[in-house]
């Protein structure tokens, strides 16, 4: 398992869908997530810190979380099969450490709240590893342009 940290949200050029960049924590491997607005919109509103006068869903999740004693360990993104990410948050409540399925991006939300570290396998940074015989942009200038993402793209998220 290799920890990771969000570096930003951003906008996929040709698509305009958001995408949270995962960076590691002590490694150089860069995780982009394609993700919902909505999701990208919470994501963002969290890393600039700012709150609503009511809960989201995720502050929502959390708060139960915490009402039951449980505390979130982990998020573990470990599995990509079809273009899709599969996620995992781990609780623990009591004796019993739940595993609980969530998609990457509602785990990656929550983990941002709880303050939990956020894991990716290595398998599925293997598989997410672009093929450049599949694009027209080379590996190194995409990670160029992933390196280039500044706070101000965040802003129409906001």
């Amino acid at each position: 398992m290799i920890e990771m940290n969000v570096q930003g949200i951003t906008l996929d050029p040709v698509t305009n869908m958001p995408i949270v960049i995962l960076r590691g924590k002590e490694t150089d491997h860069v995780l982009p997530i394609w993700i919902g607005i909505f999701e990208a919109n919470a994501i963002a509103m969290q890393l600039e810190g700012i709150t609503r006068p009511r809960p989201m869903t995720h502050d929502l999740i959390n708060s139960i979380i915490d009402s039951l004693n449980g505390v979130v360990e982990y998020i573990y993104i470990h599995d990509l099969r079809d273009n899709t990410y599969y996620a995992e948050i781990s609780i623990k409540a009591g004796e019993k450490p739940l595993k609980i399925d969530a998609r990457p991006s509602d785990a990656i939300n929550i983990a941002l709240r709880s303050k939990a570290p956020i894991f990716v396998s290595e398998e599925v940074l293997e598989k997410s590893q672009i093929d450049d015989g599949k694009l027209d942009a080379s590996e190194e200038e995409i990670k160029e342009w992933l390196e280039s993402i500044k706070p101000e793209d965040f802003e129409s998220f906001l």
